[in-house]
């Protein structure tokens, strides 16, 4: 069934578990993703990045989206991921999206708010769930960080900023950096799980994590514990693909194919469990 995110977070926020955020660019992630999260019976948000458009026109892949949601037995939100362009936020609700993230964490904080505050306002009355991020979750999906260990900690969300934060722009939902970076890490990261104690503490609205791919078992079970309610998952997702197709030993590309649909949906059979969403749609 096709929802935005607000009740399935606020459920998961209530309950202690989070949500798994799987991008998604190609038919074998969406059909992978799906029926792991049919099979186990868990809500998934299934997202889409501003970055994929030039392999995969929103236009053309909304249409996928949207009927994979609403064929399925639990409740999926269509979500607009790390839109940086006001124009792509538009875009995605003319196309159907039902929940979106801003992502103007580069900017200066009262930038930031005014932007959100102005997209929260427009999607607010078309029942669409805003994200939105404050400090900085460095690196790219999918690439090496390059950053440095100063750089991370200099990006963490501050509690005040977020108080006020979401106090003035009204975002449904909200994407912190704790020590979190996109893409694969060089090193092991190091949450800063006392920072994120201190923001659950003081924000009522979901709280998300970026940059999720790579870390252990252990940082994401503390992560949880601790308040976050969405997790967003791709890299993970993109090397068990290529694994699976690499290792498939088929000289047929529809094969090759059909090995990656298998590994994504194992891959994120394992992110459900992990997450405590299993058993909650």
């Amino acid at each position: 069934m096709l929802v935005n995110m607000n009740e399935m977070l606020h459920k998961a926020k209530d309950g202690g578990y989070a949500v798994a955020n799987f991008d998604v660019f190609n038919s074998e992630m969406l059909r992978g993703v799906m029926e792991a999260a049919q099979e186990k019976s868990s809500p998934v948000i299934l997202a889409y990045a501003e970055v994929f458009e030039p392999i995969c026109p929103m236009e053309e892949f909304t249409p996928m989206l949207r009927a994979a949601a609403r064929r399925a037995s639990v409740p999926v939100a269509v979500h607009l991921d790390h839109a940086r362009k006001f124009e792509t936020i538009q875009k995605a609700l003319d196309n159907g999206f039902t929940s979106v993230m801003l992502d103007a964490s580069d900017l200066p904080l009262e930038e930031n708010i005014a932007l959100t505050k102005k997209v929260a306002d427009l999607c607010r009355p078309l029942s669409v769930s805003v994200e939105s991020e404050l400090g900085h979750v460095g690196g790219l999906e999918g690439y090496s960080y390059s950053g440095s260990e100063s750089e991370i900690e200099e990006g963490y969300t501050v509690v005040s900023e977020a108080v006020r934060f979401v106090r003035e722009t009204g975002a449904d939902a909200l994407a912190v950096a704790i020590g979190t970076v996109h893409g694969v890490y060089r090193a092991a990261p190091k949450l800063n799980l006392k920072r994120l104690a201190a923001l659950r503490s003081a924000l009522d609205v979901p709280l998300v994590m970026h940059g999720g791919s790579g870390l252990s078992n252990d940082d994401f079970i503390s992560a949880v514990r601790l308040g976050i309610t969405k997790t967003n998952i791709f890299t993970d997702l993109t090397i068990a693909a290529w694994r699976a197709m690499r290792e498939s030993g088929s000289e047929y590309y529809f094969e090759r194919c059909s090995a990656a649909v298998t590994a994504i949906k194992e891959e994120a059979f394992k992110k459900i469990d992990l997450f405590g969403s299993a058993g909650k749609a």
